[in-house]
């Protein structure tokens, strides 16, 4: 996850998942749960987010997901399994 001073106002999220995730209908779903996950976590305004997928975000619990998110969030590391 990378963090970065956004424009002025609501918090603003970016999610990416490349060809290692797995095929197209993998990448979606990694990215729909990621999507997810996010609207459950408290997020900085004038903030830009970009979240990037790894392979395991499309077979991760929702709740270690969600929990791994929260912590990269507050610690600005990476989350998610690799």
């Amino acid at each position: 996850m990378l963090r970065a001073p956004g424009s002025l106002g609501p918090p603003q999220v970016g999610f990416v998942a490349a060809r290692r995730v797995g095929n197209a209908v993998r990448r979606n779903r990694a990215k729909r749960r990621l999507r997810e996950a996010m609207m459950k976590v408290e997020l900085q305004a004038n903030t830009a987010y970009i979240v990037i997928a790894s392979p395991g975000v499309a077979t991760m619990g929702f709740d270690e997901l969600t929990r791994r998110l929260r912590e990269a969030i507050t610690s600005g590391e990476v989350a998610g399994p690799r």
